[in-house]
């Protein structure tokens, strides 16, 4: 029987304290998608937090890109790293399409769930690393 991958409170940045340490200490990475903050958290199991600022459209776009992006998280957690906070942030590139009228739902609609998961695993194997 394969392992259940599941999003558990105690996977996720829920404090505000929590999201700040990692943006403060850790490494980020981007690209066209995402920008990728990591930093070592001790706990023996990798934890996400979703941030996408109103600057990305409505609530219903906002919630649909934090569904994508935790779910990449949850599907990918046996690759990547353990004991490691990750911070996902939508980049400003995409947000910038996303909040143009005439083109923002159908950015939206052909933003798959393949093309996000593979930005977040190339981004946390080393990839477009910045500093």
């Amino acid at each position: 029987m394969s392992k259940r991958l599941t999003l558990p409170k105690k996977r996720r940045l829920t404090s505000n304290r929590q999201f700040k340490a990692v943006l403060d200490h850790g490494r980020r990475a981007g690209n066209s998608l995402l920008i990728l903050y990591m930093a070592p958290n001790g706990c023996g199991y990798p934890r996400v937090g979703v941030s996408v600022g109103k600057s990305s459209g409505n609530a219903s776009v906002r919630n649909r890109l934090k569904r994508l992006l935790r779910e990449a998280f949850r599907q990918s957690q046996d690759r990547i790293p353990q004991d490691v906070d990750y911070v996902l942030i939508i980049s400003p590139s995409l947000s910038r399409r996303l909040k143009k009228p005439e083109g923002g739902a159908r950015v939206l609609a052909s933003l798959t769930f393949g093309q996000v998961r593979d930005a977040f695993l190339s981004l946390v194997q080393g990839e477009n690393r910045t500093k």
